[in-house]
């Protein structure tokens, strides 16, 4: 079971570290400071956003630990921005803010139905081909956009981030996530702080002398699923990515796996796809 720093996840050209530190709702000062110590305690994978409006404070953080070259980063260009020249102009934003002169992966962050999708994949790889970015993909696509974009792309689209937890069931979007070698990357991978409470996580994880949140994302990391847990407290960095020195066995994952619920989903808006 290798050290943290060793697990990663390979998908259509990129190689991705299996944990980063997510930062949406981190702010200003305490964002840089946060980044920096992650970084700090292992984490080579930082999600970013133009919609969390941190992205020149993850950037800070970033230099500050001096370690830009070892830090796979990750953002999104946000609904609004994914007519092609907004596109463009946000990719080159991000990567002015995030101080490099390319970022490791950019995504749409959510689908937008008002602007049609090949313009948006096309300028996607067109700021690949730029070298804006190294690597793109999608977020919050469910399955027949996922078939809809990996068909238009010309370069391979290397993931679909979406929610990802014990209490909601992304099986469809892993099987299509699988057939095309998308990885999947998990957001609220603890179901932000839900699975603090639930019992069946709560035995498991004190079988193991683990915490219930270790618990979740160890039942996510040993699926193949890249987590990015976000956490405003330096102490939970640690506890976060600490998750590689145990293994839940087969039981274990069918019972943590039968605790989606249909009322499951958290993160849900009115331009949401329909989900699978």
């Amino acid at each position: 079971m290798g050290h943290a720093l060793t697990a990663f996840i390979e998908a259509n050209g990129a190689k991705i570290p299996q944990v980063g530190l997510g930062t949406w709702t981190l702010r200003g000062k305490e964002c840089a400071r946060l980044v920096e110590q992650a970084i700090a305690a292992g984490y080579r994978h930082i999600d970013t956003a133009q919609m969390y409006d941190n992205e020149r404070e993850v950037g800070e953080g970033v230099r500050a630990a001096g370690k830009r070259d070892d830090v796979f980063i990750t953002t999104k260009v946000t609904p609004e921005n994914l007519h092609a020249k907004d596109l463009e102009r946000s990719a080159h934003e991000s990567v002015k803010k995030l101080g490099g002169s390319a970022v490791d992966l950019l995504l749409i962050h959510w689908p937008n139905s008002r602007i049609p999708l090949a313009e948006t994949i096309g300028a996607l790889n067109k700021v690949k081909r730029d070298g804006l970015t190294r690597h793109i993909g999608i977020s919050n696509f469910n399955v027949a956009l996922i078939e809809e974009a990996v068909k238009l792309s010309e370069a391979p689209l290397v993931c679909d981030q979406v929610e990802y937890h014990p209490f909601l069931d992304q099986n469809k979007v892993i099987a299509a996530c699988k057939k095309h070698g998308l990885a999947l990357v998990a957001y609220s991978p603890i179901a932000r702080g839900g699975a603090q409470q639930d019992k069946v996580i709560g035995r498991i994880a004190a079988a193991h002398g683990k915490s219930p949140a270790q618990v979740s994302l160890r039942w996510l990391v040993q699926q193949g699923v890249i987590v990015i847990p976000r956490t405003s407290k330096a102490e939970r960095l640690k506890e976060n990515i600490a998750i590689f020195d145990f293994a839940l066995s087969a039981a274990e994952m069918q019972e943590i796996a039968g605790l989606t619920h249909r009322r499951g989903r958290i993160v849900d808006w009115a331009y949401s796809p329909k989900w699978d």
